[in-house]
């Protein structure tokens, strides 16, 4: 038995495919020809844009929006307030956190873990990561950073530092390569 639970209050758009077992709360828009498979929640002021999958189990928390022509895969979360560009691939059981900005174009492998708490605990926001850029599974990359456009990250990496435009950092802590 298909079974969802979506607010009445939710914009969604022409040509929804969606799965079983979904929580859609009030406030969140979905734009046109989206895919959300089985078991995620997506929690007040969400915003999808067309042609986007989110893929099962993903739970996207208040205010996290998602551009077009995204590809959302299994167990990734968000912690709210992120923005995501176009074109964007998160790959499985990555945790964008709150404040995070991900450029066009950027892949993000599978693991990856952002966050955005000093060594107080204390919010201090996001890493904006650039457009096109590729981070490798299982990179950590820190609060407050800035990567820059057209950059890779390696796999594994610890990203701790603003990283230029148009480099590839590997290593812990990441260092630029070359």
């Amino acid at each position: 038995m298909e079974q969802n639970d979506i607010s009445k209050d939710a914009i969604i758009g022409d040509n929804l495919r969606i799965g079983k077992f979904n929580i859609i709360e009030e406030g969140v828009s979905i734009g046109n020809n989206v895919r959300i498979d089985n078991f995620c929640i997506l929690k007040k002021g969400v915003v999808i844009g067309d042609n986007t999958w989110i893929k099962s189990y993903v739970e996207l928390r208040s205010d996290t929006i998602i551009g077009n022509d995204c590809e959302i895969d299994s167990r990734v979360s968000s912690s709210g307030n992120c923005r995501i560009g176009n074109n964007v691939v998160l790959r499985y059981d990555s945790i964008i956190a709150r404040g995070v900005q991900i450029g066009d174009g950027t892949y993000v492998c599978p693991r990856v873990m952002t966050n955005n708490l000093n060594t107080e605990h204390e919010q201090i926001g996001g890493a904006h990561i650039g457009k096109n850029c590729f981070i490798g599974t299982n990179a950590v990359i820190q609060h407050g950073i800035t990567i820059g456009d057209n950059v890779v990250i390696g796999s594994m990496a610890f990203v701790n530092k603003n990283c230029d435009a148009d480099s590839t950092y590997i290593g812990i802590p990441a260092t630029k390569k070359g």
